[in-house]
């Protein structure tokens, strides 16, 4: 039986390398050393496809993808492996997706790298991941995100340099739509496809896995964070608003949706950790096609949609262990949107604003990161906007600094 599986998924990504593919920027996949390769992110994101155009370049590799039912309930994985030397012809690299599905994975990768196999795996759940990781594989693991298109990837599928005019226009479409690879690729609806997706995600990650009851209280609080991006939540708020009685099942939904990499919280600035873990916190979506398909909001936020794109990049830099990243308030509720720090330093403040035509949002923008600047110490003002560009000298009373001006295009593009 598992061979006739194994069978039907080798033609299976047969057909998919024949697919158009656009080449992943950023960390490639490295078959030189004993290192388990660890791909994360959100499901339909790519992880697939970039381990499997990676592979197929090297070498022969073997493949199983554990979102087959059948296949999660061998009770002898030897009989996993005997089936797959009898498909790919013994293979010594191989690449399992979506591991998280099969009971005790870690042990059972842990002896085949023990073993002398090259190991390649997927997953779509981060907690439970890093989590088994950190236990079985400390030390022996090499974790790669892929989030869905970048807006440079998702530009180089026109295979062509672009005039200014065009980029700006392929923007406004991804600031909509998102990066998901397949609508672009297939062209297919965006809308109907996220929403599906979603919908997926939810139920077959979250509800059915977790045997959540009320199905749809978190139908009813994935919605409500969609329609509510880069505002600030609480676990008492969100527990009034859902109607969801307890604060412990909010707090333990939110962790369910964060894992299956639907959404992520960015805490509040201080420099007492304990403040920071108990602060309010602001929720933002991993792409904004998911706002776009099924947040209940007659027409776009775009300010919010500029914050959120902005947030996704900041999240993918967090991850590759380059930076961490907050926000900033103070008593007089003033806000900075992103604290940008880098090992014990606060190395730059930015705020998104979409329009900066009205004077009195302009002032108040920046009133608000001169004051984050002197009580940060960071000299580093960067405002992200929908057009202007360029650099200014501001000042508020006693505060004095130098504030540069982007475009989110141009800085999405940039290094």
């Amino acid at each position: 039986m598992f061979r006739d599986i194994l069978i039907l998924q080798k033609r299976e990504i047969s057909s998919l390398l024949k697919e158009a593919y656009i080449e992943r920027i950023g960390p490639k996949l490295d078959l030189s050393n004993s290192l388990i390769k660890v791909i994360i992110g959100p499901r339909r994101a790519g992880k697939s496809f970039f381990s499997l155009y990676s592979l197929a370049e090297k070498s022969k590799f073997g493949y199983i993808n554990f979102d087959d039912e059948k296949l999660i309930e061998a009770r002898d994985y030897n009989e996993l492996i005997s089936a797959m030397n009898s498909v790919y012809g013994n293979p010594r690299i191989l690449f399992f997706d979506e591991i998280q599905n099969l009971p005790k994975w870690e042990l059972f990768v842990n002896r085949l790298q023990r073993e002398g196999y090259v190991l390649v795996i997927t997953g779509s759940n981060s907690n439970l991941l890093s989590r088994e990781l950190s236990t079985h594989l400390t030390g022996r693991h090499l974790q790669i995100t892929v989030f869905p298109f970048s807006f440079r990837e998702f530009i180089s599928f026109e295979k062509k340099e672009l005039t200014s005019s065009e980029i700006k226009e392929k923007f406004n479409d991804y600031l909509l739509y998102g990066g998901y690879p397949e609508p672009l690729i297939k062209k297919i609806s965006y809308k109907e496809y996220l929403s599906t997706l979603l919908n997926a995600i939810l139920f077959k990650d979250i509800i059915k896995r977790h045997s959540i009851r009320s199905a749809q209280a978190m139908e009813d609080l994935s919605g409500y964070l969609l329609s509510n991006i880069a505002n600030e939540y609480s676990h008492n708020s969100l527990s009034k608003i859902s109607k969801i009685k307890s604060t412990h099942t909010v707090e333990k939904y939110l962790k369910y949706l964060e894992e299956s990499f639907i959404f992520f919280s960015v805490r509040r600035f201080s420099y007492k950790v304990k403040e920071q873990i108990s602060s309010i916190k602001k929720a933002y979506c991993i792409d904004n096609g998911f706002i776009h398909a099924k947040a209940f909001s007659s027409s776009p936020n775009f300010g919010k949609l500029y914050e959120n794109l902005v947030a996704i990049e900041l999240k993918k830099r967090e991850l590759n262990g380059k930076i961490n990243f907050y926000y900033w308030k103070n008593q007089q509720q003033e806000e900075v949107d992103f604290v940008i720090k880098r090992g014990t330093k606060i190395r730059q403040l930015i705020q998104v604003c979409y329009s900066l035509g009205n004077t009195e949002t302009k002032n108040r923008e920046i009133r608000a990161l001169l004051k984050a600047s002197k009580e940060l110490k960071c000299k580093n003002l960067l405002v992200i906007t929908s057009d202007k560009e360029g650099e200014k000298t501001a000042k508020w009373f006693d505060i004095k600094a130098k504030v540069k001006f982007i475009p989110l295009w141009k800085w999405l593009l940039g290094k």
